[in-house]
């Protein structure tokens, strides 16, 4: 089943990508050699990499305002298609004049395709993306996986209920795509199949060459509404490299889809995504990479961990995105140079120094350990929010210092430095 309303020949599509939306800037040698900053391109400004992309879920980073992300130094923010298409529905934001208009942030924005929480919350079973979280028994392992195949994905799309009422809804490439033009946001994901590190070698390679298919039809879908919508902003489209831990697999997922062309329409960058054990993640990010062209730029999905974005970088990941940051804070837990610390045990009680004294974010320049502690130990909302600033601001800021180390040749030092008090210590500061 296919959206048959998307019926313009190739010659009505036709092409604005005769510039390229990503310039290289300074190479880093380090670690894989693969390593780069760069500036991506679009319409609502141009964003600077490496860099950290706060999510805002349904089109807010939950408990702060959409001015303080931008204040605290967010180039963009990225929002799920999923979710967004449920509530308030895609078209609503369309009306409203488009994802940024509608959360009154002015800068960049990023959707994802959805793919994740349809085969997660939309199968009513939570995907088990390793195998550490699976259980030891191989009996769990086949449980695990038989329930995952029963999210009801077929060669055409998927079948999900919703997580808000239990009705039932399809995605296909079509329909991702439209929900993401609808959505308006400068950089949208073409529709994949998330696959688990429980799937089957077998499994995998029918996955990634459904993935493959699906990719040909976005490419075509995202060509037919580009013109179909000629007013609206352009939008860039990536492809998302999957194959889990498989050598062979991601290298020929990106191989294709770095050489995809439909109707004159490429992909203006790529998404990698899917099941990523921590040990592994530079190194199936170098073989993605590896494979990539150079002057596209590259997205690692939901990392966030000071160790991953040293070895992502190094592997050539131009820019990243998770959900960690801002749902930890909520949780009493904030990031400080020394690791992560939870703010309701008792020596912060009457510590009255900033979370960290060499931080610039509006938490740290104005409240105390011992007021934070108070406020979650008070179950008020005030404290989620000041946790949340802080998060964000210490990583879109540790991702910042990891480019500007890169330009100015500091690199190592800045590494030694930053995993060296992060994890050397479990000492509070």
């Amino acid at each position: 089943m296919t959206d048959d309303s998307l019926t313009l020949t190739p010659a009505q599509t036709g092409n604005a990508q005769e510039e390229t939306c990503f310039t290289v800037g300074t190479r880093l040698e380090s670690g894989y050699g693969l390593g780069r900053t760069g500036t991506i391109h679009t319409p609502h400004g141009e964003i600077q990499t490496p860099a950290f992309i706060p999510v805002g879920t349904k089109a807010t980073v939950k408990t702060v305002l959409p001015e303080t992300v931008a204040e605290l130094g967010a180039q963009a923010v990225l929002a799920n298609a999923y979710h967004l298409y449920l509530q308030p529905g895609s078209d609503i934001v369309d009306e409203a004049g488009g994802l940024g208009k509608f959360m009154n942030w002015p800068g960049p924005t990023y959707t994802d395709s959805g793919g994740f929480q349809v085969l997660s919350l939309g199968s009513g079973f939570k995907k088990v993306l390793s195998q550490q979280f699976a259980g030891t028994a191989n009996a769990d392992t086949d449980v695990a996986e038989d329930k995952i195949r029963r999210a009801q994905v077929d060669d055409d799309g998927v079948w999900f209920k919703s997580h808000l009422d239990g009705s039932m809804h399809r995605f296909t490439s079509e329909i991702s795509m439209r929900i993401q033009h609808e959505l308006g946001a400068d950089i949208i994901f073409a529709f994949d199949e998330l696959t688990t590190l429980l799937n089957s070698y077998e499994y995998q390679v029918e996955s990634l060459e459904r993935t493959r298919l699906w990719a040909e039809r976005c490419l075509r879908a995202h060509g037919q509404l580009t013109a179909q919508r000629a007013g609206k902003p352009r939008q860039l489209l990536f492809g998302v490299v999957q194959g889990a831990q498989y050598e062979d697999l991601r290298r020929k997922a990106a191989r294709d889809l770095a050489a995809m062309e439909v109707d004159g329409w490429r992909f203006d960058g790529f998404g990698l995504g899917g099941a990523l054990e921590k040990e592994n993640l530079g190194k199936i990010c170098a073989w993605v990479c590896e494979e990539l062209p150079e002057d596209r730029p590259r997205h690692l999905l939901g990392i966030s961990e000071p160790d991953d974005f040293f070895r992502a970088i190094e592997a050539g990941a131009d820019t990243f995105d998770c959900v960690s940051p801002s749902r930890v804070a909520r949780t009493s837990a904030v990031y400080l140079p020394t690791g992560r610390k939870n703010l309701t045990r008792a020596e912060f009680k009457r510590d009255f120094r900033p979370l960290d004294e060499t931080c610039g974010c509006y938490t740290c320049q104005h409240y105390s350990r011992a007021y934070l502690h108070h406020l979650f130990k008070a179950k008020e909302m005030l404290g989620k929010t000041l946790a949340t600033i802080h998060n964000e601001y210490f990583t879109v800021h540790l991702v910042d210092r990891i480019r500007q180390s890169i330009e100015d040749g500091t690199y190592e030092e800045l590494k030694a430095e930053v995993l060296g008090n992060y994890y050397g210590s479990s000492s509070a500061s």
